[in-house]
């Protein structure tokens, strides 16, 4: 997890390396603006290539910076325990499945610990990951809850989701395509959870997620928000992590 500097200003990125002592300054890698690529591309591609999550993703084998925000609200929150059984909805790149593997035990790599079962779902086709079980599918079409559910073969302990719709550049349409889809999960999960699971989702802050935090209170013991350290604090993303299913 990212520390906050020190009083001193001393502080590192979440590659470990200190940035801030004397002598040492930022080397950031500038991209020059090229024919056929909009100023928005540009600076999107130079906020990548400079972004400490995105390199240690690379060094770390994950297949984005996502799986850091998967750690940290599991560090906080405590659901990806070994033997859980999991449905990520919305996995491509696949850097939840990846940490999910690890966490619950998926490859039974650990002696002695329960084996834990991960079913990934996404739009787009993806490159398999061990320890998962993967499958192509649009969420939002008829009767695919119904489909995962099938795949499923049984109850979950965790369903979470980080589905989110293409961009419009219309901030407040984009906030209500998520929330339909975070609803979406929200029924899909109300559906599968044993007692006692967690429900784990993206969401935009826009307003509309009052209603959504209103249906997770009435089925969970607790409901909380959190914005992990490794979102990118320009961002409007929040997760929102309803624990202890009623049933």
């Amino acid at each position: 997890m990212a520390k906050k500097p020190g009083p001193s200003g001393s502080g590192k990125t979440p590659t470990g390396k200190n940035t801030s002592g004397r002598g040492q300054r930022d080397l950031k890698v500038k991209v020059k603006s090229a024919r056929g690529r909009t100023t928005s591309s540009t600076r999107w591609l130079q906020r990548q290539l400079n972004d400490p999550y995105v390199k240690r993703a690379r060094a770390e084998g994950y297949r984005g910076r996502a799986a850091f925000k998967i750690m940290e609200l599991d560090d906080k929150y405590r659901f990806l325990v070994p033997g859980a059984r999991v449905v990520d909805l919305g996995c491509a790149p696949g850097g939840w499945c990846q940490v999910a593997v690890k966490r619950v035990n998926a490859l039974d790599e650990r002696s002695g610990k329960a084996v834990g079962t991960i079913l990934g779902v996404d739009l787009q086709e993806m490159e398999p990951i061990a320890g998962c079980t993967l499958h192509q599918l649009d969420f939002m079409e008829d009767d695919a809850d119904l489909k995962v559910k099938d795949w499923l073969g049984g109850q979950a302990d965790v369903v979470m989701s980080d589905m989110a719709a293409s961009s419009s550049g219309h901030k407040q349409t984009d906030h209500m395509r998520i929330i339909a889809l975070c609803e979406a999960a929200a029924y899909f999960a109300f559906d599968v959870l044993e007692e006692g699971g967690t429900f784990v989702a993206k969401v935009l802050a826009g307003g509309a997620e009052g209603d959504l935090q209103k249906l997770l209170k009435q089925r969970f013991k607790k409901v909380a928000n959190f914005k992990p350290p490794s979102s990118r604090s320009d961002s409007s993303e929040k997760f929102v992590v309803a624990t202890g299913f009623k049933g």
